[in-house]
């Protein structure tokens, strides 16, 4: 790996097709690529998730499910 480069995962993401010519037209707007339309986007929602009790609560939960799941592997 290229020192002080990020990691990257590359995905594939269907979008229909009047969200993705707004997605596109926005990003031109912005003067960004709809890739870094994209990620900002994503950062954002992930940061408003954080912030939601409600998400906060399932979150724990899948934690304990996965805890669970770990402890009888590891038995």
């Amino acid at each position: 790996m290229t020192p002080n480069l990020p990691s990257l995962h590359q995905s594939t993401v269907r979008l229909p097709h009047d969200l993705a010519v707004e997605a596109t037209t926005v990003a031109r707007a912005r003067g960004i690529s709809l890739n870094q339309l994209i990620i900002q986007s994503l950062r954002v929602e992930i940061d408003r998730s954080k912030d939601d009790d409600e998400f906060r609560s399932r979150l724990a939960a899948l934690i304990e499910q996965d805890q669970e799941i770990l402890r009888r592997l590891a038995e």
